[in-house]
């Protein structure tokens, strides 16, 4: 029996995951192997693709944390309102927000001592890479975390 509890929802993820290079990849498999994920910008409507990606990691056995301010709880999970109120060490932060949004993110993750910072597909920020990865941040750009997990979590 697993300790997973399983959320049902249908994939929605928006746009094919694309071909990575082979420092992505090693990124990505590095990423993959850490388990708790703060969810910034995570929507609790079920449809929407925050919602959708935060419910998979969950049912694949990730410690998944919400952040979002407006909310108390979403996938049954506590909602933080932000990066510095979660009460527990975050490995990976992952961003469901517009990308000019993304460098005060970056420097939130940086304080917080998250392992990795994470861009949704469509999330684009050159600055918000070069700040976390100047602070040792391993970061991936414009991909969907669900898809990578289903790519590469064989052999990890």
């Amino acid at each position: 029996m697993s300790d997973v509890m399983e959320i049902p929802k249908p994939d929605v993820c928006r746009v094919d995951f694309g071909q990575p290079t082979k420092e992505e990849e090693r990124k990505i498999k590095e990423i993959l192997k850490m388990k708790t994920i703060a969810v910034v910008g995570i929507s609790p409507k079920e449809t929407r693709p925050s919602n959708d990606v935060a419910r998979y990691m969950l049912n694949h056995g990730y410690d998944v944390i919400p952040v979002r301010p407006a909310s108390r709880e979403i996938l049954g999970r506590k909602c933080y309102r932000d990066l510095e109120s979660i009460d527990r060490p975050v490995d990976v932060v992952d961003v469901f927000r517009r990308s000019e949004y993304c460098p005060e993110i970056a420097k939130k993750a940086v304080k917080i001592g998250a392992k990795a910072l994470w861009l949704q597909e469509g999330v684009i920020s050159e600055e918000a890479k070069r700040i976390a990865e100047e602070a040792g941040l391993l970061v991936i750009m414009d991909y969907c975390l669900k898809k990578a997990h289903q790519k590469y979590s064989k052999g990890l």
